[in-house]
């Protein structure tokens, strides 16, 4: 038998996963990464740099964690009552997770709801991030090619999240401005036709409470809606509650395991083992880089495949030693939790009161660490590309990262989230005041900039747009708007 070898053809080296181009890292809202921390702003070393203002971390609390820590150095220090343990978290720990951190955690996560809902701690899963947890959740509950809705907009790292290894597949859910983005029984109805004739078997809706990227609890009355939905197609559904902790205002968050419980009843039972609920420290704590998320399901087979998944990306054992003992002060926790929702409150205040200042409308919200905004007034075209061109002038010409709407799969040109809680004050305020006189400048609707806003001039584009060949290739019609179908 001849073997027939072509001379000029290079054998593939990568698997067909690493080398697709479906993590969705071309994403604007990636890419608006990408610059900054080629030219992050600083007040004194590099005052004309990139704002970062697309990065939903919490960054006004840290003093009182660090306070926590000063008060508390056993934490630290690998330390208990003294005595030390660094060789019992320095050896081989559970997969399951240290139980006094799952106690700790899921007495943190009732606090965090007013204790209207208990969580056991027997089914949590512990996972590397809410990432981690949402993808796990995705491995468990879908097979590739099945489907999730999402209602939009929608946090745009999800399609890298729930899709990327995977192999599931997202479909929109669109929602408007007409009612402030709520979800609707007819937009669910609408996404569930689109998927059966894309031949998609739905298995789930999924949702963020508080919403990522609106800055709203979803009200009651709509998550009755979607648990009605989910109970008559008999599919999932998976709440990210990541950024429970962050209502600051009426109507308060309420999860959506309150209007399961409150159902009664076996239909309750049987619909509660469908119900899955995403959590992490990243946005409450601001702990994003300790990476510390989980699932809670009632569901005992979901449990124990995602418990299994979960080996992949463990919570070490120093951060579950130290987060116990945090989390087990009961009078911090229940200060922290206070304090940290009125700081929230003011700098969205200040961000909020700034824009409208300036003219550009703000959608009202009572959580996140973000504002969900319209810019259409800044736009020459109301269009997608119109977008797209105001989102790289706010970058490289006014030296701000925000996340374009399109890149959340918002259907409405014009939407904007900007981000409030990794800044400074002072910072802000900078923001601010070179938006000011970039809209005054375009002529837009903007009112001139305010008086006694920090920092110095408008920042002028150091190299023209021009020169990233990414930002010329990039259109609504690309990354950002793959979803759409």
């Amino acid at each position: 038998m001849v073997s027939m070898v072509v001379a000029d053809e290079k054998p593939q080296l990568l698997s067909k996963k690493a080398a697709c181009n479906s993590h969705g890292q071309d994403s604007s809202y990636f890419l608006g990464w990408e610059e900054y921390e080629k030219n992050p702003y600083d007040p004194v070393a590099n005052p004309g740099g990139i704002i970062q203002m697309g990065l939903a971390e919490n960054q006004l609390s840290f003093d009182l964690l660090e306070a926590w820590l000063e008060a508390n150095p056993d934490a630290l220090g690998l330390r208990r009552g003294g005595a030390s343990v660094f060789r019992e978290l320095a050896l081989f720990q559970d997969y399951h997770g240290m139980p006094a951190f799952k106690n700790a955690l899921a007495r943190f996560m009732s606090e965090q709801r007013g204790f209207r809902v208990a969580f056991d701690p027997s089914t949590i899963v512990l996972t590397a991030g809410a990432t981690s947890a949402n993808e796990a959740l995705m491995f468990c509950l879908a097979d590739h090619g099945d489907a999730f809705l999402i209602p939009t907009p929608y946090y745009p790292g999800f399609d890298r999240d729930l899709k990327w290894r995977t192999g599931a597949e997202i479909v929109p859910v669109h929602c408007t401005s007409a009612n402030g983005f709520r979800v609707t029984r007819a937009a669910l109805d609408d996404a569930y036709r689109r998927a059966q004739r894309r031949c998609l078997r739905v298995k789930g809706v999924l949702i963020t409470n508080p919403s990522n990227p609106l800055g709203t609890t979803s009200p009651r009355a709509d998550l009755e809606l979607l648990v009605d939905f989910v109970a008559a197609k008999g599919i999932h559904l998976v709440s990210d509650e990541i950024y429970s902790g962050t209502a600051f205002a009426e109507p308060g968050f309420v999860s959506v395991l309150e209007v399961v419980a409150a159902r009664g009843g076996a239909a309750a039972e049987g619909l509660a083992e469908r119900v899955h609920v995403v959590y992490s420290l990243s946005k409450d704590l601001g702990l994003p880089g300790f990476r510390v998320g989980a699932i809670y399901s009632s569901n005992a087979a979901v449990v124990s495949a995602a418990t299994k998944m979960s080996s992949f990306g463990l919570v070490s054992s120093q951060t579950q030693h130290l987060l116990a003992s945090l989390l087990g002060d009961r009078d911090f926790t229940r200060r922290y939790i206070a304090e940290n929702t009125r700081r929230i409150k003011e700098r969205r205040d200040q961000l909020a009161e700034g824009l409208r200042a300036i003219g550009i409308e703000v959608l009202e919200g009572n959580a996140g660490l973000f504002c969900w905004v319209r810019m259409g007034s800044l736009m020459r075209s109301q269009s997608f590309e119109g977008e797209m061109e105001l989102w790289k002038k706010v970058v490289f010409e006014v030296g701000l990262n925000i996340s374009p709407g399109s890149s959340c799969h918002c259907r409405e040109p014009g939407w904007f989230r900007v981000c409030f809680a990794n800044t400074s004050a002072k910072t802000l305020d900078v923001a601010l005041q070179r938006l000011a006189a970039f809209a005054e400048a375009s002529g837009g609707k903007g009112a001139p900039a305010r008086r006694g806003l920090a920092g110095g001039p408008a920042r002028t584009m150091s190299c023209p747009v021009a020169r990233f060949s990414w930002a010329n290739r990039l259109t609504p019609g690309s990354a950002d708007r793959k979803a759409e179908r």
